[in-house]
Order: structure tokens, then C-alpha cells, then sequence
């Protein structure tokens, strides 16, 4: 009888999930390096705890208790397959090394930060070409609407409605597609993107919004790289939980500033969050409630919540 690899497991595994809706991008990335990893070693028998720990500690890039929780859990699910079919199986208890869930508090950037980074983006070279005036817009663009930098490149000339002033963001995370109305002065500028794109562009019409030089999509790692560059020439110092200010800084600034604004003018927060939570396509609004206590610009609102919550219950209780 044939051995099964561990190789083939995981395999049939992401086949499995895939089958049922389930992208798992990243995930069957680090099962396949877990399964190459079980098969290098010369593995055999069930999955236990020691092999899944082994490969979380030992081959992590980053060697912190975070890294190897989220690798732990992502086999942990693979683990619970096998389960089914071998009582052997060892499901490593999820909290070996801690939570995985601890957000790290984000690059809240300032208005002169943010200004600074789009005239930086306007100088990039070769100046005259759609290269400064693209990463001008896509960087203008997150910053306004809070997109994930993916949902932002993979956005089509037909998703986006000038006339009316909103994009559609289609299939993206968590599988949803989501209208997000534009501010009339992100509309504006866009328009003007958009006119100066189809100078240079005209036969590329119907393809992506933000494109390279010779009309061909961006990929993300080109565009990280170039923030990477105008990041390092502004000098910026991370204020957050991260090494460096990151593009995804944007989404997460343009949230704290929407939350602190509806504070300043006494909105119900309650409403205007489940509001926010659909604009910016969180699976849930506990995701966009983290920034009340997560991030350090919102901990007065976060504290008067809590204050208006004991004043009532006390009230309550002396009803």
C-alpha cells in the first residue's frame, strides 16, 4: 500500500475547502510549506503536536509568539480534517503560544503626512508620464475611501461612476462587492486622473483604473516597493505598533478621522458605525469597533461610552 505524503493530505485538503467557496490564498500557501516541511523530515503516521510546533517555531521568517500562533492555527484547521479519518491525529491546543487575534495599533498619519506622501508620488520619475499622476490617485484614493490596496488595483474603468460619484468594489474579501460613495473632491480628482489617463492610454479604455506606464496591470509588489521608496525619502517615524507606516495605514487613518468626526458632532455612534463598517467591507462591525479601544486617537470615545454604559446601568439599578 502507497504511503499518502503529507504533501498529498494537504492537497486533498485545500481541494476539499476549495470546492465549498473557500479562496484560502494564503493559507494553502503555509499548509503546502507545512506539508513539504512534514515530508522533508521523514514524517510518518498521524499528525501530532510535536511536528506542527516544530514547523511554527522552526521555520517562522519572523520569530515572534504571534507568527508562530497564526502558523499554528492555520494548521490547526488541517489538523482537525485529518481528525475525521485518523483518531491518531493530535490537534495542538490553540493556545500554545497565545492569542493570534492581537492587533498591532496602526501608522495614524497626519494631514501634512498625507498631503506630503501625494506630492511625493507627483514627483516620481519619469515626470509627463502616467507613472507620478497614477500613484498620485491610488494613493490619493485609499486615503479618501479607506480601500484594502487590492481592491484598489483590481478596480475597472466600468466600476467606477464619476457621474453618480461612487465605485463599486467587486468580489473582494469575504467574497462581497460593496458601492463606496466618493467625497465631490475625490470625484474631482479622479475625473481629472481619469481624463489625463485616457490621453496617454486611449486603446486601454476597459481595462484596470490604475495601470503601468505600457498599460499593464500593477502588481502589489510594485507598489509597495515604490511607497517603500517614498517612505524612506520622507523621512517618516512609525508612530504605531509596526516597524514602518504602511499603505494599509491609510485605510485605518481614514477610519480613526471618520469616528473622531462623528464624535466632534455628536452623531450616534452606534448607527454611524454599522454604517462605516459597510462602507469599508469589514465581515463585521466588532471589526470596525476595535478602533475605539485598539488605537490611542479613540480612546476618548471609547471612555465615554463606557461612562455613558455605568451611568446608565447605575441609574438602572436605582430605578
Amino acid at each position: 500500500m502507497t504511503r499518502l505524503t503529507m504533501q498529498s493530505l494537504a492537497q486533498e485538503y485545500l481541494d476539499d475547502r476549495r470546492r465549498l467557496g473557500f479562496a484560502l490564498t494564503i493559507t494553502g500557501t503555509q499548509l503546502m510549506a507545512f506539508a513539504r516541511f512534514a515530508d522533508r523530515v521523514g514524517h510518518i503516521g498521524p499528525l501530532t503536536s510535536e511536528i506542527i510546533v516544530a514547523w511554527a517555531q522552526g521555520e517562522a521568517t519572523r520569530a515572534t509568539p504571534i507568527t508562530w500562533a497564526r502558523r499554528l492555527e492555520t494548521i490547526r484547521s488541517f489538523a482537525k480534517y485529518c481528525a475525521q479519518t485518523d483518531v491518531g491525529t493530535e490537534v495542538p491546543d490553540a493556545n500554545v503560544f497565545g492569542r493570534t487575534r492581537r492587533r498591532l495599533t496602526p501608522h495614524i498619519y497626519t494631514d501634512a503626512e498625507i498631503t506630503d506622501l501625494l506630492a511625493a508620488a507627483r514627483r516620481l520619475p519619469p515626470l509627463g508620464t502616467l507613472r507620478p499622476a497614477t500613484y498620485e490617485a491610488l494613493f490619493g484614493l485609499i486615503a479618501a475611501t479607506g480601500l484594502r490596496i487590492s481592491e484598489a488595483l483590481h478596480l475597472r474603468c466600468s466600476d467606477i461612476d464619476l457621474t453618480a460619484g461612487h465605485l463599486t468594489v467587486r468580489e473582494t474579501k469575504f467574497c462581497k462587492s460593496r458601492l463606496v460613495p466618493l467625497h465631490p473632491t475625490v470625484t474631482e480628482a479622479m475625473s481629472q486622473f481619469m481624463a489625463y489617463r485616457q490621453r496617454l492610454l486611449p486603446s486601454a479604455s476597459g481595462d484596470r483604473v490604475f495601470l503601468s506606464a505600457n498599460g499593464t496591470a500593477i502588481a502589489n509588489r510594485t507598489v509597495h516597493h515604490v511607497f517603500g521608496r517614498l517612505r524612506a525619502d520622507l523621512g517618516w517615524i512609525a508612530r504605531g505598533g509596526h516597524s514602518v507606516p504602511r499603505i494599509h495605514d491609510l485605510r485605518h487613518t481614514m477610519i480613526c478621522r471618520r469616528v473622531l468626526l462623528w464624535q466632534e458632532h455628536g452623531t450616534e455612534i452606534d448607527n454611524a458605525m454599522l454604517a462605516l463598517s459597510t462602507y469599508v467591507g469589514h465581515a463585521s462591525v466588532s471589526s470596525t469597533y476595535w478602533y475605539l479601544t485598539g488605537v490611542p486617537e479613540l480612546m476618548a470615545v471609547a471612555g465615554l461610552r463606557f461612562e455613558e454604559f455605568a451611568t446608565n446601568r447605575g441609574e438602572d439599578h436605582h430605578g
